[in-house]
């Protein structure tokens, strides 16, 4: 099971929100670029990025601090947020970015997303509240269901998708694993569980879950519950 380190950016900084909500968000560091080289540092492969600014913009407001990851570490990085166009996508790529997340658009513009997935390195983002998919930053959420939502990229050559609980999202309460198998599968496809680790617990308990093929880590590191080498030391 891959784990992804997580780095939400807003301002240029690495901060951490609880539920999505814009106004809780911590600053744990000022250079996010130091963030990406320790956890590189301890063993990790892949980073998971989200524009925060850019999730509600709808542009590429990070994109400088971005690249200052990308030059500090041999990271894969994954990024998203306000990713709505085949220029941006473009832009990310050659800034040395893996793959792209593509979260509203996916709900808003499937035949888009699955024409990128044929053309680029393309992962789906799934961001539910009580299993109705949220989009623009999850200042809305939709009629459709996040299973509904999964099962369009079923053969669409997506690389995996991201399963997001948002009412579990840095709150440090667990991960919702019911949700994430079932976009697992309703798609066929690999998943990422996020939102909602608190301990090492959780990775080990995801690890044996059908379905889940990695998980992302956020706010269980900034808070210190659980420890870089802990996570990267141990066959989860």
């Amino acid at each position: 099971m891959e784990k992804y380190m997580a780095i939400d950016l807003k301002d240029g900084k690495a901060v951490r929100l609880s539920k999505g909500l814009m106004d809780s968000a911590k600053i744990y560091s000022n250079e996010p670029w130091e963030l990406a080289k320790r956890f590189s540092d301890a063993g990790a492969k892949w980073l998971h990025i989200v524009d925060l600014d850019g999730a509600f913009a709808g542009d590429a407001v990070n994109l400088k601090t971005i690249e200052k990851i990308v030059n500090a570490t041999n990271l894969n990085i994954q990024i998203g947020g306000g990713v709505r166009n085949e220029e941006r996508i473009k832009s990310y790529l050659n800034s040395g970015v893996s793959r792209l997340i593509l979260g509203s658009v996916a709900l808003k513009n499937p035949e888009f997303v699955k024409e990128m997935a044929k053309k680029y390195r393309i992962v789906v983002g799934i961001d539910a509240k009580d299993g109705f998919v949220a989009v623009e930053g999850w200042a809305e959420v939709s009629q459709i269901r996040a299973t509904d939502l999964a099962k369009l990229y079923a053969d669409a050559g997506v690389e995996a998708i991201i399963a997001t609980d948002i009412s579990k999202d840095g709150m440090l309460c667990g991960l919702n694993l019911e949700f994430t198998s079932s976009i697992a599968q309703a798609s066929g496809i690999d998943t990422i569980a996020s939102g909602g680790v608190a301990s090492l617990a959780d990775l080990d308990t995801a690890s044996k879950t059908n379905g889940i093929s990695g998980v992302i880590i956020g706010k269980a590191y900034y808070e210190g519950k659980i420890a870089l080498n802990d996570i990267f030391n141990n066959n989860f």
